[in-house]
């Protein structure tokens, strides 16, 4: 068991350890630590308790209908006649 004598010891080894101008830093550093914590696992907890049919970021199928339809290049060929001209292309 901790007795109140080991407590008293305790804190004086901390202010001898870290000096008595540190100790409110130490202090803040431990709250902001354990509210980031206490912050995270209950969004930990939130996210596990979500159903999966009711998901908060709902992603929307893409709509066969309003695509456009895949094209294709036709590649003419190179071909001239008598006259020099490319009878694809007329």
């Amino acid at each position: 068991m901790i007795k109140p004598m080991h407590l008293v010891v305790l804190v004086i080894v901390i202010l001898i350890v870290f000096g008595a101008a540190k100790l409110p830093d130490i202090a803040r550093s431990i709250g902001q630590s354990a509210k980031i914590l206490k912050k995270e696992m209950k969004d930990l907890t939130t996210e596990d308790n979500q159903s999966p049919a009711n998901p908060t970021a709902v992603v929307p199928e893409a709509n066969p209908a309003s695509t456009p339809p895949e094209t294709t290049a036709v590649a003419t060929p190179n071909v001239t006649d008598d006259n020099g001209s490319n009878p694809a292309i007329q």
